[in-house]
């Protein structure tokens, strides 16, 4: 960091298992990919190309190697999967992911339906060469699952060999772990990061609400996706209570009540005088 201040949440660093921050790129350009790495590289550990954009993204390889040399793992979003795999095109998939020398892979089924011990298969076989993001939840806001569906498929996933699960939020933030109005569904989070570790979990939340929701609950560690560009460096703000949202969740205890005492004092003469 450029200085010192006290009272800042320890982050652990690069290459991290726990506190990791997923970037989704839509469609940025190899210019626009060098600017972003320059001024948010160092706060960032994946990068996924959203949905199918890979498909049609300029300077695909190129973006690639920028990313990698900024010592970030870039991979491809899991729809881009479930469109080679309904089209019975898993090998080929395989095949892309060696063109483009892409070490990190996403398995989901949000938007199709695949079998679960099928699905864990695939993860088990992809995990022999590939760091493997297996997807849980649906894109479909009108099919509910179970906490009961969602902790047993998170289970057998990591156990299948997924690094981290993801917990469906979509990139708008209002689906799987999230009503439709973008608050989280508070009880099927608990009763899931009751039986599977937190740290096994990156929560999708494009929103910050969800970013200080979840901080909130889980601490400067968190592991987050479905990040904007120009969310990173205010997301890490976040994190370090460096933002009034999580302002006085980082300083001591007695501290930070003293302070709240101070404004509440403050308010209320204020109003007073507006009287």
């Amino acid at each position: 960091m450029n200085f010192e201040l006290p009272y800042i949440p320890e982050r652990s660093v690069k290459p991290r298992e726990k506190g990791v921050t997923m970037m989704m790129d839509k469609g940025l350009s190899l210019n626009e990919t060098a600017d972003f790495i320059a001024a948010s590289g160092h706060l960032t550990d994946l990068i996924k190309f959203g949905f199918g954009t890979a498909y049609v993204t300029n300077d695909l390889q190129a973006k690639i190697d920028l990313y990698k040399a900024a010592g970030i793992n870039p991979y491809f979003g899991g729809t881009l999967f479930e469109a080679f795999y309904a089209r019975g095109k898993f090998e080929d998939y395989l095949r892309l992911l060696d063109k483009y020398k892409v070490g990190t892979a996403e398995i989901s089924d949000g938007s199709i339906i695949i079998d679960h011990d099928e699905k864990c298969e695939l993860i088990q076989r992809m995990a022999k060469n590939f760091v493997v993001l297996s997807e849980v939840g649906s894109k479909d806001a009108g099919i509910m699952i179970s906490p009961a569906k969602w902790i047993k498929m998170m289970s057998t996933e990591l156990e299948a060999g997924s690094w981290k699960v993801i917990a469906e939020g979509r990139e708008a933030g209002n689906v799987g772990v999230f009503r439709p109005n973008g608050t989280a569904h508070t009880m099927l989070i608990n009763r899931i990061i009751a039986k599977v570790a937190p740290e096994k979990i990156l929560w999708e939340a494009p929103q910050k609400n969800q970013q200080v929701w979840f901080i909130k609950l889980f601490g400067a560690e968190v592991n987050l996706g479905n990040i904007g560009p120009n969310e990173m460096i205010p997301l890490e703000c976040l994190r370090l209570g460096l933002r009034g949202d999580t302002f006085f969740d980082f300083l001591p205890k007695d501290y930070a009540e003293r302070l709240k005492q101070v404004n509440d004092e403050e308010v209320e003469v204020e109003e007073e005088e507006n009287e």
